[in-house]
């Protein structure tokens, strides 16, 4: 049960990433893929985006604090489900 849940954080963490390096290539977030990555990643994505804003207009650290806050909730869930199994 513990090994699904962390990789199901890690499988989207990993959509995290694809979806971020779709943004450095021209038109790829209007894509099948990446329309399909940003109805996943977008939701939870974007309250982290609302509250830290671009460094110098046009850096996007938003998805690796959130990356951060992901690797956090997964450790903290796996333990919870660790202690009641």
């Amino acid at each position: 049960m513990i090994e699904v849940i962390y990789w199901l954080f890690q499988i989207y963490s990993y959509m995290i990433i694809a979806y971020v390096l779709l943004s450095w290539l021209p038109n790829a977030r209007e894509s099948v893929i990446g329309d399909l990555l940003a109805k996943f990643v977008e939701p939870y994505l974007s309250p982290f985006r609302r509250f830290i804003p671009p460094i110098f207009g046009m850096i996007d650290i938003s998805p690796i604090i959130a990356l951060i806050a992901l690797r956090f909730a997964s450790y903290g869930l796996i333990s919870l489900i660790g202690n009641f199994v």
